[in-house]
């Protein structure tokens, strides 16, 4: 739920609503670009369930495996005009069907047993214990099946409330993954691995695409399935943004080019269209350097729209690139 600031949303007696999730946002630019994708979820059986998967499917989203159980649909509330991470972020999914989602509830050899990739975001094992054990026996059954395993550590302070610290939780998981995503400061927040605290004051790129390669190393020493580890660098540029983002592998580092857009339409989504466009390059085979431009250019061009579902096409996120 997206409110009009200034009580605008309660003169006009309406708020803006936008169908999203940190992994459903993912699939959403997936299916997008034509790579076939499922997602899993829960919902209670009711008419708002049914019209939110019509939409998903109408996406080429196959929604089979959602699992319908528990009273209501997970929310948060977002002002109009700024991003996750702003205080103003209200949610609301305590009591969801999601959030109630207990271990040996879902059958994952069953569940992913078409699949050749499984992605989870750090924001579903923030809601509660529970749900990261869900979570666990979703990525033992994807590993042991020999699947592709990503995460996006994207960290929200807000939803991590139970009594486990991220740093208890998230290594357990990220032991399973092949490509991370994420950036230095959540790679801190979620696993621990170092950061410098006077990073920002250096106000060099040369130092954060340096911090970016040390933390991609200890990632990749300390967690040993992992074999790509991907930084994202956004910062506020008056009403803009300056964005660039690394991917390190065995064979280096590889450096995006550089965007720098006059006006953000809405943040929301594009840390989850830079994670698809990993995912893309992967599954088309691209080179590094090429999986790095396209992921860097889809999570630009998704602040460049409405709502947290990119609409962009891969030519959309090509021509981006060829201007630069």
């Amino acid at each position: 739920m997206s409110p009009a600031l200034h009580g605008e949303w309660i003169k006009h007696a309406s708020m803006a609503v936008h169908i999203g999730g940190a992994e459903l946002n993912a699939a959403n630019a997936l299916a997008k670009w034509h790579v076939p994708v499922q997602y899993c979820s829960a919902a209670p059986d009711n008419y708002l369930s049914g019209e939110i998967i019509a939409n998903l499917q109408q996406k080429n989203i196959d929604t089979s495996p959602i699992i319908f159980s528990g009273n209501r649909i997970g929310a948060y509330y977002l002002p109009q005009g700024t991003d996750l991470k702003n205080a103003g972020v209200i949610y609301d999914r305590a009591y969801s069907s999601f959030s109630e989602l207990k271990p040996g509830t879902i059958d994952w050899d069953d569940m992913l047993k078409d699949a050749g990739w499984f992605h989870f975001s750090a924001i579903s094992p923030a809601l509660n214990e529970n749900v990261a054990m869900v979570c666990k026996e979703a990525l033992m059954a994807a590993s042991k099946k020999g699947l592709t395993i990503s995460v996006d550590l994207n960290y929200r302070a807000k939803l991590w409330q139970y009594d486990k610290q991220p740093g208890e939780i998230m290594p357990e998981l990220v032991q399973y993954c092949d490509l991370i995503m994420g950036n230095i400061w959540s790679a801190n927040s979620l696993l621990g691995i170092e950061l410098d605290a006077n990073i920002h004051d250096k106000k060099s790129k040369t130092a954060y695409l340096d911090h970016a390669s040390a933390t991609a190393n200890a990632i990749m020493k300390r967690f040993s399935k992992c074999i790509a580890v991907a930084n994202t660098f956004r910062f506020d540029a008056g009403d803009g943004i300056q964005y660039y983002a690394a991917l390190n592998d065995a064979s280096g580092q590889y450096v995006s080019k550089e965007f720098c857009i006059d006006k953000v339409i809405d943040k929301v989504g594009s840390g989850d269209c830079f994670m698809a466009g990993l995912i893309y390059g992967k599954y088309n085979k691209y080179q590094p350097q090429q999986i790095i431009d396209f992921s860097a250019s889809a999570a630009v061009g998704k602040m460049l729209e409405i709502g947290d579902a990119t609409k962009q096409s891969v030519d959309d996120i090509q021509k981006r690139l060829n201007e630069l």
